[in-house]
């Protein structure tokens, strides 16, 4: 034991207490007692097979003791990746100020130990502690057979990621007080979903807004495409926060969280279909990843929105032509099926087979439209693959010119197709209005950003979409009827659902308009659209219009 070191063993709880100039003050408390194994640190018979409790509990008090001293070779000597962890625990003390390390393990689940972090952080005469919860994971070093904390920056703080900073110091961006289209202020605490948002858009828009910034504790995120933004984890000193003003209403997003809090791994969109500005974006679980926006998903039958317009466009067949609905279809020595009970209809009109979502009466004219005029109809038209500019990171939608049973999928929204909830709403608004408005966050001038274009649709298409809509949200045979009774007159909708290899249940889907707004959803293993993103949609569409 290094000399000033107290061990005591109380209760069946092992505790370790070191106090140091200079090194901070720490403790660490594991459920595990006993030394068992030899030190990390020297040398060793090469051991194989998973690390045993006492290697865990050894490996995980010695790295923790490391960390907590600011010894960052030490600590880094017991992990599997040592050069990336001396760099990280190096910073802790260096780019993020932090001058004492309190650190207590919790009860190993496995080789995986929970521990607390209490950093005491010092900047400019300023100081306050960071508190938060992480974990480690001790795993066989594939060479020396050591037991070795498997290195991860999650294991420094859960919201780090590879290519990602802790810092200290004047924040990144100003503070922002993001408000709605009318004034009301959106925070992360009232509207959860807006966590990740807020945060790009603050890391965007900051320097625009009007403030001036803090001094904070906080990650700096490195995107796919090269942006950077920023999470502040602890507030020194407050800045004097800008306004931003968004296109996000605050009741429209108020019924967005309460909506798909009633379903797991759902997301909602809701946009101003004749302009294309976002009322609501709302994301059920991991709001870090906002699947509303960068989802990259099959729609299912709502893409058959788009596959009708391009029938129509392209001269296939119109709303009141035919579109036989058989039992099945073959395409490319694939065979399709509709919806288990759906009766085949071989007089079917495109309304008929678009209100049940028949799959076969579409599948059948894969081949009279090509892929190629398919893919052209998304991107030309609808504007989906076209870089859209929101003002934070969204996925723009995919509708490549597929080959083989591919081709014919896609036009029921399988196969390669993919896309989110923003893209569904936009195509949604695109068939309404003929016109594509790219959906936006915040107005493209505030950072005079060029957003994206397409040529839409014509007048008679999207009369024709209309009434088809219409007809699958008021017909008594139409496939969203029971979702979207008592919205009114002005409505629309269209269900889907996709299957996904090894997915029990499939994806539910569900997209619909009332007057000038359009909003789609998705929900994860939801099964049919009507079933779970269905009532999500309509809960929307009833408070945003």
């Amino acid at each position: 034991m290094r000399k000033g070191a107290k061990v005591a063993i109380v209760g069946g709880v092992f505790t370790v207490m070191v106090g140091g100039a200079g090194y901070g003050a720490y403790n660490i408390v594991t459920a595990v007692t006993g030394n068992g194994g030899s030190s990390a640190a020297g040398p060793e018979a090469h051991r194989t097979g998973p690390p045993t409790a006492d290697e865990v509990e050894e490996t995980s008090r010695k790295f923790l003791a490391a960390w907590g001293k600011n010894d960052a070779d030490g600590a880094a000597g017991f992990t599997n990746f040592a050069e990336n962890a001396r760099e990280a625990l190096r910073g802790w003390h260096e780019d993020a100020h932090i001058t004492h390390t309190a650190l207590k393990a919790g009860k190993p689940s496995g080789a995986r130990v929970p521990f607390s972090v209490n950093a005491t952080v010092e900047f400019d005469g300023k100081k306050k502690t960071l508190s938060y919860d992480s974990s480690l994971t001790v795993v066989r070093g594939e060479t020396t057979g050591r037991a070795l904390v498997k290195w991860s920056p999650s294991v420094l703080h859960p919201d780090l990621r590879e290519g990602d900073t802790l810092l200290t110091g004047e924040s990144a961006a100003p503070p922002i007080e993001a408000v709605d289209r009318d004034g009301v202020v959106l925070t992360a605490k009232k509207y959860p979903s807006l966590g990740p948002v807020l945060d790009q858009l603050r890391s965007r828009y900051g320097d625009k807004a009007g403030g001036t910034p803090g001094v904070e504790t906080y990650v700096q995120h490195a995107s796919a495409d090269g942006t950077e933004t920023a999470k502040t984890l602890l507030t020194l000193t407050k800045g004097r926060p800008g306004k931003l003003h968004t296109t996000l209403s605050a009741n429209a997003q108020a019924a967005a969280e309460g909506a798909v809090a009633r379903y797991a791994k759902s997301s909602v969109v809701a946009v101003k279909a004749s302009t294309g500005e976002v009322l609501a974006v709302a994301n059920a679980s991991e709001r870090e990843f906002n699947a509303a926006f960068n989802g990259r998903v099959a729609p299912g039958s709502t893409l058959k929105i788009l596959t009708a317009a391009a029938l129509i466009d392209h001269g296939v067949t119109t709303e009141t032509g035919p579109a036989p609905c058989p039992y099945s279809a073959v395409a490319m020595s694939q065979t399709f099926h509709n919806l288990k009970g759906m009766a085949p209809n071989e007089g079917a009109t495109l309304a008929n087979s678009f209100a049940r979502s028949c799959n076969t009466a579409f599948i059948k004219y894969s081949d009279d439209l090509g892929a190629q005029n398919f893919a052209d109809e998304a991107t030309q038209r609808f504007g989906l693959g076209k870089d859209w500019k929101t003002g934070i990171v969204s996925f723009d939608g995919s509708v490549p010119a597929a080959g083989g049973p591919d081709a014919a999928a896609g036009m029921i929204g399988q196969g390669q197709v993919q896309m989110n909830p923003l893209n569904l709403a936009s195509v949604t608004s695109t068939a309404i209005t003929g016109s594509f408005h790219q959906p936006v966050l915040v107005a493209p001038g505030l950072d005079d950003r060029q957003v994206a274009t397409a040529q839409g649709l014509p007048s008679a298409t999207v009369s024709q979409l209309r009434r088809m809509m219409n007809l699958t949200a008021t017909a008594p045979y139409g496939t969203a009827t029971q979702v979207m009774a008592g919205l009114g007159p002005n409505i629309g909708a269209k269900t889907g659902s996709a299957e996904v290899d090894g997915q029990g249940r499939s994806n539910s889907w569900f997209t619909g308009y009332r007057g000038d707004v359009a909003a789609s959803a998705m929900v994860l293993s939801g099964g049919h659209g009507g079933d779970a993103a269905g009532p999500i949609v309509a809960a929307v569409l009833r408070s945003a219009s």
